[in-house]
């Protein structure tokens, strides 16, 4: 192909969509279930339908992204699978809130009509994010997208609801559970966020005098529901009321004093009230002491039949209440505001109500110690390795899973009942009897996305993308969420698939936050759009910003100075690359043999070397932020910065030595922008294809560390060399020497590594030879080295002198510390033999500055 020419600046726009749009269409994303190469699997944590592209999918999918572009590279057969969640709740809510507009609730629609206008919202509306992946790079195969309520999921669903039903680990049961009286559904613990809310807390005392026992509580009006006190069985103070009943103020009912363990004496008053129908703990004394469950509040939150409260909203009964327990002399104590931990709903924010309720369960169990047991035994690799105690503590100690939800979008719960309370679970390839009716409810959207890793290659089928992709090689996801999708997960796929976990590894990476370590969010003004981001200074810069932050298991800093500056570095390689294009940089050649090289380019390749191999150590432990930092230096600091520089010098030499050099930039810029592409795979694309003429990087071979080109000896040079410039830099900038201005000098380089580099030096520092009548007014000794400067007339001789005494004072400060150490008997006697021999190296390399600065102090000029 025609080698396209680079314009004078980059342009990510300009760049990233035909580039995005050729990928696909070149078929690259897409995997072939019919090679032979070793797969690599991942499947996309799948967004919900309602949802766009915020900083956590962006940290996520980069990470995804450069794992699967990199393994393509490496030869294997790469599968990374997008798709959706139908996201129950906040679907269901989008589309009610679109009605009410219209005057209307789902209610007058009916829910076959209300399904169907979500359905037409999600073709119109839904999946902007998937847009959205586009312009960050997302490498997806876009030809197995899928979605949780297509129709192989939904079959999936069935498949595996029908099989837990008849193996007895899902059963429905009258349970506490997390409500919204707002959305008027049960929550999953995920749907629950919880916040330091301010409230009262209250108070009462129960019963008269010595019968007497005070409770404390933030939610008065449910002690219309109690029907016990509780208290340890340890704690002397309340034995005598042990068994006995005390009365529930402003009821008139008589309740039991009971112990349980569950209490905490050191606790407030040390005794609790126990309302069973709306709290969880208290549900769990009510079972163990045989309580009835009083539920008091109905699914809106409204007090049901207790006299004057009746009809009153649970906020307005709260008041209520206490003012009649004041009325009553029965408060003890009030303390507001009182902050504690208040449960809302996620998508509504409603504030989420513990409700006792008919619902359906996973008995959880055997599914979570098979989870357990799959990463102890090591089929399952969680990392960072720290991160597993979590996990264990999780599954180790979960509860039962309520699956049902109050909904009309979503996965229908696949049970019917019969006239006579019959009850039949219908699998996906049988029909219910006649006359039945199936159950209201849907599913918790985490019970089809737990599903996630098998059913969107094709399963309950044995499909050949199964056979193939199954297990998935990793999963990368935030910790956040380990608890929740992952475990259920686990669980799932090594129920359906024999023991089989569904990820060789589970990668956790921590939230974006800000640069001062704040978690970003809309409510504070720190949330950062990454199309923004994408907008201003590109795909690649937005993506190497997150990158250069990510540790395992680690929360990830950013600012828009990061982005700012990564947009720099894009920029930085592209101005390179296209020097080392105007200046002949070829691949068309191997590599000459090491014993041909300079030792620049000996050095730059064993850099090439050590660099390669440091990087691939890193993806194998997932450390991004390593991985970035170390392309980073590398790129910027040796190849640009120093190699670039020497290589414009041989190449102005001619001949074979700059024909060599043109292949060592041609092959050094060729395996830089390879493993740079999978953290910015724009501007290395367009990069490459006009280095290499190739049709892209992302069909082109990882590179491999070349011991045959490792080579400490000329690295040892180089940074002798380098040493020795960047001294001489600062001196002339300490000076006010401008960049380009010349001074003549005389180099003593014999005794060092460096006399074969003398034109290099020269050319790098601008020194001219020394002309007849040279007088050095600067010396400066360079380790066995000395450079003489004519910098008369050039130079501020004041400052110089100010700057030598100072370093002559921090000299003679060391020399005379180390010397009272070695002249310490105790330090002798005591220290180890390395330390007193680094103390004595100190006080050689004292002495030996002490007189290389009085030397260039007695060569300065008079002033």
């Amino acid at each position: 192909m025609t080698t396209p020419e680079l314009p004078t600046q980059y342009a990510p726009a300009d760049v990233e969509t035909h580039s995005y749009q050729r990928w696909v269409a070149e078929g690259y994303f897409t995997a072939d279930v019919g090679s032979d190469r070793e797969p690599y699997t991942i499947v996309l944590p799948p967004p919900n339908v309602t949802g766009v592209l915020h900083i956590g999918h962006a940290l996520d999918h980069s990470i995804q992204d450069a794992l699967t572009r990199r393994a393509r590279m490496r030869g294997l057969e790469t599968l990374w699978l997008p798709g959706m969640d139908h996201a129950g709740i906040a679907t269901q809510n989008v589309v009610e809130r679109e009605l009410a507009k219209e005057g209307l609730s789902r209610h007058d629609l009916g829910r076959e009509a209300f399904v169907e206008r979500v359905w037409r919202w999600k073709e119109e509306s839904g999946g902007r994010i998937l847009g959205q992946m586009v312009k960050l790079g997302d490498g997806v195969d876009w030809s197995r997208e899928r979605f949780t309520m297509d129709e192989g999921l939904s079959r999936a669903v069935q498949t595996i609801f029908k099989r837990l039903f008849d193996d007895g680990l899902i059963y429905r049961a009258e349970r506490i559970i997390n409500w919204c009286p707002r959305c008027l559904t049960a929550l999953s613990d995920i749907e629950v966020d919880h916040s330091e809310d301010e409230g009262e807390l209250v108070s009462i005392r129960y019963g008269e005098g010595e019968a007497s026992i005070v409770v404390a509580t933030t939610r008065a009006e449910t002690m219309l529901g109690d029907t016990a006190v509780a208290v340890h069985p340890s704690d002397e103070r309340y034995a005598h009321l042990v068994g006995t009943t005390v009365e529930v103020p402003l009821t008139g009912r008589r309740i039991p004093v009971v112990a349980d363990e569950h209490v905490d004496p050191e606790f407030g008053t040390g005794a609790v009230k126990v309302t069973p129908a709306h709290d969880i703990n208290d549900f769990e004394i009510g079972r163990r002491h045989g309580l009835p469950s009083l539920v008091i509040l109905d699914e809106r939150g409204v007090i049901t039949a207790h006299g004057p409260f009746e009809g009153l909203d649970r906020f307005e009964a709260r008041p209520a209440v206490v003012a009649a327990l004041r009325a009553e002399g029965r408060i003890v104590a009030e303390r507001r505001p009182y902050l504690h931990s208040v449960g809302h709903c996620s998508r509504c924010k409603t504030v989420v109500e513990p409700r006792l309720s008919l619902q359906w369960f996973v008995n959880v169990q055997p599914l979570a110690k098979a989870a357990g047991d799959a990463v102890r035994d090591g089929r399952t690799r969680i990392h960072p390795p720290e991160l597993a105690k979590r996990y264990f503590d999780w599954v180790d100690d979960m509860h039962d899973w309520c699956i049902s939800r109050q909904l009309w979008w979503g996965h229908r719960i696949p049970v019917w009942y019969g006239p006579d309370g019959e009850t039949v679970c219908v699998g996906p390839d049988e029909e219910p009897p006649p006359g039945y009716v199936q159950d209201p409810d849907v599913l918790d959207t985490w019970f089809s996305s737990g599903l996630w890793p098998f059913s969107t290659l094709g399963w309950p089928d044995r499909t050949a993308d199964l056979a193939r992709f199954y297990p998935t090689t990793v999963l990368v996801t935030g910790y956040d969420i380990l608890f929740f999708w992952v475990a259920r997960m686990m669980m799932f796929g090594l129920y359906a698939m024999d023991g089989v976990p569904p990820f060789q590894t589970v990668a956790l990476h921590g939230i974006v936050r800000d640069q001062y370590g704040k978690k970003m969010s809309k409510s504070t003004g720190n949330a950062v759009d990454p199309l923004d981001w994408i907008s201003r200074y590109g795909a690649d810069a937005t993506r190497f910003t997150l990158l250069r932050g990510a540790s395992p298991g680690s929360d990830v800093a950013i600012s828009e100075d990061w982005a700012a500056g990564s947009r720099n570095f894009c920029n930085k390689i592209w101005n390179a690359t296209r020097f080392a294009l105007m200046n002949g940089a070829s691949v068309a050649a191997p590599l000459p043999a090491p014993a041909e090289l300079t030792v620049a380019d000996r050095w730059i390749l064993s850099r090439l070397t050590a660099v390669t191999g440091a990087i691939d150590a890193g993806y194998d432990d997932f450390e991004f932020a390593k991985i970035s930092d170390q392309l980073y230096h590398f790129a910027w600091d040796e190849v640009c910065d120093w190699y670039v520089e020497l290589a414009k010098i041989q190449i102005a030499s001619g001949g074979d030595v700059a024909e060599r050099t043109r292949l060592v930039l041609g092959h050094v810029f060729d395996a830089l922008l390879r493993l740079l592409h999978p953290l910015v795979p724009f501007v290395t694309e367009e990069l490459w294809r006009a280095l290499t003429g190739g049709d892209s990087v992302m069909k082109a071979a990882w590179p491999s560390p070349s011991e045959a080109y490792a080579d400490r000896p000329a690295e040892e040079e180089i940074a002798a060399l380098q040493e020795l410039i960047t001294e001489v830099r600062r001196f002339r900038a300490d000076q006010g020497l401008k960049p380009g201005q010349r001074v003549a000098a005389r180099l003593s380089l014999t005794g060092t590594a460096l006399p074969a580099h003398e034109p290099a030096i020269r050319t790098l520092l601008r020194l001219d030879e020394p002309s007849e009548g040279f007088t050095a007014t600067a010396r400066l000794a360079l380790g066995a080295g000395e450079i003489e400067l004519d910098t008369a007339g050039t130079i501020d001789v004041a400052a110089e002198r100010k700057r030598l005494e100072k370093d002559l004072a921090g000299a003679r400060k060391e020399a005379a510390q180390a010397a009272g150490k070695l002249g310490n008997e105790q330090f002798m006697a005591k220290a180890p033999d390395e330390v007193v021999a680094k103390v004595r190296a100190r006080a050689l390399q004292a002495d030996a500055d002490i007189a290389r600065l009085e030397g260039q102090l007695a060569a300065l000029p008079a002033a």
